[in-house]
């Protein structure tokens, strides 16, 4: 199953747009420099009172629909 790699800083005021409703999705740059995007809802097991910080590896299926992630450092 393919997975992508990011390392993301996201400030809490940032993803407080994600409460908001004003954001739905995160784009980032992924480790071999594509960007990517994902629904950033599935970051909210991982925010703190500082946001979100760390590396992430985001698993897809073979139509890169989502199907987990795990925080693979920081934060």
């Amino acid at each position: 199953m393919p997975k992508i790699l990011v390392d993301l800083q996201i400030s809490a005021e940032d993803y407080l747009a994600h409460y908001k409703g004003a954001a739905r999705s995160v784009i980032a740059r992924d480790r071999s420099g594509k960007n990517v995007a994902f629904p950033s809802n599935i970051l909210q097991p991982f925010v703190t009172h500082n946001g979100i910080s760390g590396s992430f590896e985001i698993e897809t299926d073979s139509e890169n629909r989502f199907i987990r992630i795990n925080r693979i450092g920081g934060g």
